[in-house]
């Protein structure tokens, strides 16, 4: 019997099809010729792709509606949840609806610095959501993702300045364009199942550097200011933000400066078959000038 051409397949359910993320992968899945179901909140913000249907769901605490927008669908691109005090909680409605809409394959984003003690309090959450994935008896790819190049710019205040307690720890910032493109190949592929790969740039820059690369793309002098923890928590107090999302922005430092997001991992570029982006090259694709 001939095999199924992919878009007479069971669709991929796709999650954040409105974010970068997550539009990349469904764009990159359409040109390909995969049948998808994008799940979203908004139907208007849904991107417009060859054999991708939308539904609606309002959000990942909805365990009906993400279990009814799930209904025959074999495999799930589970983005991560934006930021939220509940969200790991938001993650595992998500798991349970993947269960009980008998979804086989779950490929989560997670984060390259995931355990269960990290410093980085967001990457506590990620832990926690792959391990209540991996015991939901779905099969399972976990992309654990480095920290996105494309944030460096937001990180520069008006003044040209970086600041934070990161001392002189490293990362190893990865492209999203290289994320999407692991996504949707290890969304085509079985094989991948039981996997986790660490995905990130191709080497480890400190702030100090990340400053110089954003000053030779940019154009415009951009420094790096070293604070104390205590100084980074009050030069943040007047975002107004709740306590858990400022403890996510201190903390992506002092767990830098601490080396738990130095990694750099050779899974880029063996599944794409490509060298890794180099800082440098995203910046100068997507900095706004």
């Amino acid at each position: 019997m001939p095999a199924r051409r992919e878009a007479e397949a069971s669709p991929i359910a796709i999650t954040g099809a409105t974010g970068a993320l997550g539009g990349g992968v469904a764009a990159r899945l359409a040109a390909a010729g995969v049948a998808q179901r994008l799940i979203v909140r908004d139907r208007a913000k849904a991107p417009q792709l060859d054999l991708a249907e939308v539904v609606v769901s309002p959000g990942y605490d909805d365990r009906a509606a993400m279990t009814a927008a799930l209904r025959g669908c074999e495999t799930l691109f589970f983005v991560s949840g934006r930021e939220s005090a509940k969200r790991v909680e938001e993650h595992r409605s998500v798991v349970d609806a993947a269960v009980a809409a008998e979804v086989e394959r779950i490929v989560y984003t997670s984060f390259v610095g995931a355990a269960p003690h990290a410093t980085f309090t967001l990457a506590r959450d990620h832990y926690a959501t792959e391990q209540y994935i991996a015991a939901s008896g779905r099969s399972y790819t976990f992309l654990r993702d480095g920290f996105y190049t494309e944030m460096l710019p937001l990180m520069v205040s008006s003044e040209g300045v970086i600041a934070g307690p990161g001392g002189t720890g490293a990362f190893a910032p990865v492209s999203r364009d290289d994320v999407a493109d692991v996504a949707a190949l290890v969304l085509r592929d079985a094989a991948h199942a039981g996997k986790t790969y660490a995905l990130t740039g191709p080497a480890a820059i400190t702030f100090v550097e990340a400053a110089a690369i954003l000053t030779r793309v940019l154009g415009r002098p951009i420094t790096y200011e070293e604070e104390t923890i205590d100084e980074a928590y009050a030069s943040r107090a007047s975002y107004g933000a709740p306590a858990f999302e400022v403890d996510a922005w201190v903390s992506t430092y002092t767990s830098i400066a601490l080396g738990e997001m130095a990694t750099v991992s050779g899974d880029t570029r063996a599944l794409l078959g490509r060298p890794a982006d180099s800082v440098d090259e995203v910046l100068r694709r997507t900095a706004p000038r």
